[in-house]
C-alpha cells in the first residue's frame, strides 16, 4: 500500500510540475499584452502560483522517490 501511495505522489508531482510549466507559458503570453493593472496583477499572481507549484512538486517528488527507493528519512529515526 505504501508503494501505491508513493506512485500516486510521484504522478501528482509530475502533474504539478506540468501545471507550473503551463502557467509559465501563460505568463509569457500575458506579458506581451499592453500593461494595465489587471495584467500586472495576473503576472504577480501567476508568478506566485508557479513558485508554489514548483515547491509542491519538488516536495512530493522527493518524498515519493525516497519511499520508492527504500531510503529512510533522517528525521524519522526511531528512538
Amino acid at each position: 500500500m505504501n508503494k501505491f501511495f508513493s506512485v500516486l505522489q510521484l504522478l501528482l508531482a509530475v502533474l504539478a510540475a506540468g501545471l507550473a510549466v503551463a502557467t509559465l507559458v501563460n505568463l509569457v503570453l500575458i506579458s506581451s499584452r499592453p500593461e494595465t493593472i489587471s495584467v500586472v496583477n495576473s503576472i504577480i499572481g501567476q508568478g506566485l502560483l508557479i513558485v508554489c507549484l514548483a515547491a509542491f512538486a519538488r516536495i512530493l517528488g522527493r518524498k515519493a522517490w525516497r519511499t520508492l527507493s527504500g531510503e529512510t528519512s533522517d528525521r524519522a529515526q526511531p528512538d
